[in-house]
């Protein structure tokens, strides 16, 4: 029998360096078989996600548990155990539906750089519409089919560029980071004001505690007026569009300097 050794929270065979796949990913690519026996049909694990992603969308991610799921599918929880070994693995399958529409996901542009645009705010806008994503442990990088098919995407958006492959994934890593935080940020002052969180403004209290002698930069930006905050426009993404030509602008340096 060959020994095992986990590489990068993968599993790996050491005779032959084939991969051998966690639980949540052998189902996610169709290399698991539901067992026969259990439950009459009209229960399956499509049935099983979505419920658990509605939970998630009208209520957030801690609102999501087995019990909680069986319910909204009328079955018990120990028939969910026959489709779905447990939470952390309804939460990969979960993490894999919220991509749906990857696979007919076409870029949009005539460069590198509109392509690269164009894929960084659909992503965006798929967490937008699935913001408990937000809330997802990421100890690995995902590796369910629609993450990959999503990189994939990537990648040929990057596709005629001189880069190598590993700046490559470096510059998806760095847009889906950010998608992420920006994501985030939202969230958590959506949470606060909901709870009734009085908001802060920043400019005003900067302008109150930030003295001329002693924070002569951050005076000067409080007083200019460049630093108030925006009037809300139709472009709820107005600020991520902003982060995103900054990174842009870098990578074409990078792609620039690539060609030389």
């Amino acid at each position: 029998m060959s020994q095992e050794v986990i590489w990068k929270g993968v599993v790996m065979a050491e005779s032959d360096d084939r991969a051998v796949l966690p639980p949540s990913l052998e189902l996610l690519w169709g290399r698991r078989e539901v067992g026969r026996r259990g439950p009459k049909p009209g229960l399956n694990v499509d049935a099983i996600v979505a419920a658990a992603v509605e939970i998630a969308n009208a209520e957030g991610l801690d609102a999501v548990s087995m019990a909680r799921v069986a319910k909204a599918v009328g079955f018990t929880t120990m028939s969910l155990y026959r489709y779905v070994t447990n939470k952390d693995e309804l939460l990969q399958l979960m993490w894999n539906a919220s991509a749906d529409g990857v696979m007919e996901f076409e870029l949009e542009g005539e460069t590198w750089r509109s392509r690269l645009l164009s894929w960084a705010m659909a992503q965006r806008e798929a967490i937008a519409r699935n913001i408990w994503i937000v809330q997802m442990p990421m100890a690995t990088p995902p590796l369910a089919p629609n993450s990959l098919r999503w990189m994939e995407v990537g990648l040929e958006a990057l596709g005629d560029t001189e880069l190598g492959d590993g700046e490559k994934m470096r510059v998806l890593g760095l847009i889906s980071s950010h998608a992420l935080i920006d994501a985030r940020m939202a969230y958590d002052a959506q949470q606060a004001k909901g709870a009734g969180a009085v908001p802060i403004d920043y400019t005003a209290i900067l302008r109150e505690v930030a003295e001329e002698e002693r924070f002569p930069h951050l005076h000067r930006v409080a007083w200019s007026g460049e630093a108030d905050d925006p009037e809300p426009g139709d472009d709820p993404f107005a600020e991520y569009r902003f982060d995103l030509e900054v990174m842009l602008d870098g990578i074409e340096a990078l792609v620039e300097r690539s060609r030389s």
